[in-house]
């Protein structure tokens, strides 16, 4: 099956070549509006498929995924038009220009934590691109239906985009099949195993990986703000983000204080599925990450940590918030990916040592940077490797779509969204015009003495500095091609 779907989408990539920019903007324009249209609809069966609050949904998978094609069809034009690049001296009479094409066939294989919106900032930029797109949801929460019906009589998306529903299986045989490129969003197993996989048939790999990310605070901030900001960076979504703050770093002399801050904040939080928009963190989407959350809380407990709150709630996959202090960096929360509702605060003294400590992470997708001296936070910032920086804000690069978003390490390679996800969806090709007329080139055959003579000169020419070097470069160059019309008899 997996051959058949291959071959549909060659198919549907080639009628896609015939179409402009302008026409597959045109439909997307249309799918924004039919996702705005529908939206609570949506927002329910996203809802039922990953126990997401009501809140989480509307804003993360929709209000985001609105914005991305808002930006799209407007940067789109700029950002695939073709280039006219400067041409050297050397080539003097000819002109340079890049063209950004389609790259045939995108498979892309989504998670279960944004299903919508992971998703469709994929097939967006991949389709007004030019390319046929392949999507493999999480059989987690494949949104049965859903993106068939609202691509339903849009004729280049419909026939661009197939859902192929299925596991790792179904995962494996599509990238047998050999598409284009392949974009997968997921665990850093399955991710590496993927590149493996496609790496001897030499197909591109866009991996996005998850990370451990940092929030670095120093003493100066307004603590009031600040402190929101953590609450909401590290439990957003059920703590199901791969931004999620997942290590919260406070200068020494407002640590404690931060601690009691955000206990406080953290007993008033309501944690329920099913809501009406009133509640402020949904259910785990799975029982292996639930189960996953609750071993690295045991296993930081029993090494000498302090947890307030946590648990989950019997009978259901919801986990209470919890607040983790006492870490040590041999604990599971410090070396792994948690992805739920945990959040540990750690201590340090100054720039040096916590640059140390976040970089210390093999992970590398963003982080966030807090402090009212901003020369310092863009310091900090640019010393974090890292993949993006907000500063005195969280999570919130990926929320400006002109950004491109992506990560270093163990988070991953390749970059989505932005000028740059958009020109991933393409290979660029490199387009060299000359005039149609008799004479020969230079570098031409035959090779002569004078020739080679000649060349010595205007290379002594061009590296050379001021008029004198300028007019020995045209002086060769007019004699190299008054020599090179001349047949090796004569020259």
């Amino acid at each position: 099956m997996a051959t058949q779907y291959m071959a549909q989408a060659r198919a549907a990539a080639e009628q896609l070549a015939r179409s402009s920019l302008a026409e597959r903007l045109a439909e997307l324009a249309q799918l924004r509006h039919r996702i705005d249209q529908r939206r609570e609809a949506i927002v329910d069966q996203v809802m039922a498929e990953t126990g997401k609050c009501r809140t989480d949904a509307l804003v993360s998978e929709i209000m985001g995924s609105l914005d991305y094609l808002h930006w799209l069809c407007k940067a789109a034009p700029a950002i695939l038009a073709d280039e006219k690049v400067s041409t050297p001296i050397a080539l003097m009479g000819k002109a340079s220009r890049i063209w950004h094409e389609a790259l045939g066939t995108v498979l892309i294989i989504t998670p279960w934590n944004y299903p919508f919106h992971i998703a469709l900032t994929a097939i967006a930029p991949a389709f007004a691109a030019g390319n046929a797109v392949i999507l493999k949801p999480s059989e987690h929460t494949p949104l049965q239906g859903l993106f068939e019906s609202l691509v339903a009589d849009l004729p280049g998306l419909s026939a661009a985009l197939q859902v192929v529903y299925g596991d790792g299986d179904t995962a494996r045989a599509l990238i047998d099949a050999g598409p284009d490129k392949i974009c997968f969003t997921g665990s850093a197993a399955t991710g590496k195993a993927i590149l493996a996989q496609a790496a001897p048939r030499l197909i591109p790999v866009d991996l996005e990986l998850g990370g451990k990310d940092a929030m670095v605070v120093f003493d100066d901030v307004d603590m009031h703000r600040t402190s929101a900001g953590a609450l909401w960076g590290a439990f957003t979504n059920a703590g199901q983000s791969c931004t999620s703050v997942e290590a919260l770093y406070v200068q020494r002399p407002r640590y404690q204080e931060m601690v009691n801050t955000l206990v406080q904040q953290l007993d008033g939080l309501i944690v329920n599925e099913g809501d009406a928009g009133d509640a402020d963190i949904g259910a785990m989407t799975t029982e292996f990450q639930c189960d996953i959350v609750e071993a690295q809380l045991e296993d930081a407990r029993s090494k000498g940590a302090h947890i307030h709150g946590g648990g989950r709630i019997e009978g259901t996959r919801l986990l209470r918030p919890a607040l983790v202090t006492g870490v040590t960096p041999d604990m599971l929360l410090m070396q792994q990916e948690t992805f739920g509702p945990v959040l540990p605060v750690l201590a340090f003294d100054n720039e040096a040592d916590v640059i140390r400590q976040v970089n210390d992470s093999g992970f590398g997708l963003s982080a966030s940077v807090w402090s009212k001296d901003l020369e310092r936070a863009s310091r900090v910032a640019r010393a974090l490797r890292v993949g993006a920086v907000s500063i005195n804000n969280v999570m919130l690069t990926e929320g400006n779509p002109a950004l491109p978003f992506g990560g270093v390490g163990a988070s991953g390679a390749g970059r989505v969204k932005g000028a740059e996800g958009l020109r991933g969806m393409t290979r660029s090709k490199a387009i060299l015009i000359d005039k149609q007329h008799g004479k020969l080139e230079a570098n031409w055959y035959p090779y002569t003495r004078e020739k080679y003579r000649l060349f010595g000169g205007l290379i002594s020419g061009l590296s050379g500095r001021g008029i004198a070097a300028l007019l020995r470069f045209a002086r060769a160059g007019l004699q190299l091609e008054g020599h090179a019309q001349k047949p090796r008899g004569n020259a």
